[in-house]
């Protein structure tokens, strides 16, 4: 009995993905291409006002430590070769 019921599973319920796959490739085949769509015309944007008037931005300070750029720690100390 059990070889019966997997026999009937394998030759009704794993035929349905190939069914799909036919029909799938059956409707494409079928199915009528669209026209091509014309192209945009890219339209230039102006340019937006400066709001700092031309100035350049504050710079922040430089970071110290030993993941900063220059600062304390960052080279080691000159030793006098006599």
């Amino acid at each position: 009995m059990p070889d019966v019921v997997e026999i009937v599973f394998l030759m009704l319920v794993l035929k349905l993905p190939i069914i799909y796959l036919i029909a799938v490739v059956w409707w494409a085949v079928r199915a009528e291409p669209r026209p091509p769509e014309p192209a945009l015309l890219p339209v230039a944007a102006e340019p937006e006002p400066d709001p700092s008037g031309g100035r350049r931005p504050a710079r922040r300070p430089r970071r110290s430590g030993p993941h900063g750029r220059g600062g304390p720690g960052r080279r080691p100390d000159r030793v006098a070769v006599r």
